[in-house]
């Protein structure tokens, strides 16, 4: 099985373009493996870039018109049977975004099957609940789902008014020192903290019970416990705590392992490293693409 470097020599020793030539290949070949249409949904996460780009590489509205190209011309004979595999390598992003996504692409699959090769964090982890199984590495994980405001976890922010509230009412003298510290905290903030962890186990729990679970007789039952996991960030301390396949898996969530099949897991890293290399060698710091080499890719001068 290749790995990044050996990808990476087959794309320097092939002509120009070959990043794209490659990557596009395993990828055709994936969604031939698979008899199904194949969607890759990546992120530039090694590479270094300037923080103003963060919310160009999160799961934005720009993304719901990525999606829309990328399905465009899929699937024409409208076969319901016709499964979608959604590869996905992101850090997360936008809730909202991300329900219209889901939204989206439910109208257009019954069958949905999520692929982590590496990384689907936060929000990318909450399209992975919409889907109807995930397919995970020894390598691969995805992450809590509590939402974070401004870049700072929600859980963070009500914890420390939370804080706030019982220092100041044992001690009187300390409300000058905590007005100091939240003092730049927007009007309404607590709200909406409140409103988006519950948005998020709300949204995790219904797509889980609609279609991971919707053969399960506990299905309902399940998915509220898992989605309570998920947004739980008393059980993972941080927002970036990884969740493997195992753990995830003892969770409920509906895992298969890619060292199952050895002819998937070669294609998907092949086609994983391929991508990598891609980011680091071209201008392209985003992309949505089919198997038909279709799709949106966002470009930046660096």
């Amino acid at each position: 099985m290749p790995n990044y470097n050996d990808i990476e020599r087959e794309i320097i020793q092939a002509q120009k373009g070959a990043p794209d030539t490659i990557r596009r290949k395993y990828l055709k070949e994936l969604a031939n493996y698979l008899q199904a249409d194949v969607l890759l949904y990546a992120a530039s996460t090694d590479k270094p870039l300037p923080i103003q780009l963060t919310p160009s590489l999160s799961i934005n509205e720009e993304d719901i018109t990525s999606f829309m190209t990328g399905v465009n011309g899929l699937n024409p004979q409208k076969d319901e049977s016709r499964k979608l595999f959604l590869i996905i390598h992101s850090h997360g992003g936008s809730l909202e975004a991300t329900e219209q996504i889901v939204s989206y692409l439910r109208a257009k699959y019954k069958t949905i099957i999520a692929i982590v090769p590496r990384t689907a964090m936060s929000a990318a982890t909450l399209l992975c609940c919409a889907c109807d199984k995930i397919i995970m590495g020894k390598q691969s994980a995805i992450g809590p789902i509590d939402p974070q405001i401004n870049g700072i976890p929600a859980h963070a922010i009500l914890k420390e008014f939370n804080r706030a509230e019982e220092d100041v009412a044992i001690h009187p003298e300390s409300a000058p020192i905590w007005l100091e510290r939240i003092k730049n905290l927007p009007f309404g903030i607590l709200t909406l903290c409140e409103a988006t962890n519950r948005l998020s186990k709300e949204k995790a729990e219904s797509w889980l019970q609609a279609f991971m679970l919707r053969n399960d007789n506990d299905g309902a039952k399940k998915a509220k416990e898992i989605s309570e996991w998920l947004g739980s960030f008393q059980n993972h301390k941080t927002h970036g705590h990884p969740i493997s396949a195992i753990e995830a898996t003892k969770a409920g969530l509906k895992i298969e392992n890619l060292e199952d099949d050895n002819t998937l897991q070669e294609l998907v890293l092949s086609l994983f490293h391929a991508t990598m290399v891609t980011f680091a060698r071209t201008n392209c710091i985003k992309m949505l693409e089919n198997q038909n080499g279709k799709g949106r890719y966002l470009m930046v001068n660096l």
